[in-house]
């Protein structure tokens, strides 16, 4: 059930950044509206998971998996490139998330 929570945190920030991309600096209003939604959805449900773990665990996967998901959506839905020490970088945040996941007892499993 955290991971869940979780889950939907990381997909409310992600759609949150998504749309103040989309928002060109808060001059378009629906995309801006959208992002400031979708944010407050992302704080209260990330809120919610740290009934279950621990704030710097869970901000860890919370952050590192939208910013995952983001150079992916910025690639794919904004043309946005990454060099490869981004690349590199990124899969090291991904490498991080995994081993947290894979390794730690406070994740609550």
């Amino acid at each position: 059930m955290p991971y869940l929570i979780l889950a939907i945190a990381v997909l409310a920030e992600t759609i949150g950044t998504s749309a103040l991309q989309a928002s060109h600096q808060f001059t378009r209003p629906i995309p801006s509206l959208l992002s400031v939604a979708a944010y407050a959805i992302a704080i209260y449900v990330l809120s919610m998971a740290l009934k279950y773990m621990p704030v710097g665990v869970a901000y860890a996967i919370w952050s590192g998996l939208g910013i995952v998901l983001i150079a992916i959506i910025g690639f794919v839905a904004f043309g946005q490139k990454l060099d490869l020490p981004a690349v590199a970088g990124i899969g090291l945040i991904l490498a991080g998330i995994l081993v947290i996941n894979l390794f730690s007892a406070t994740t609550g499993h």
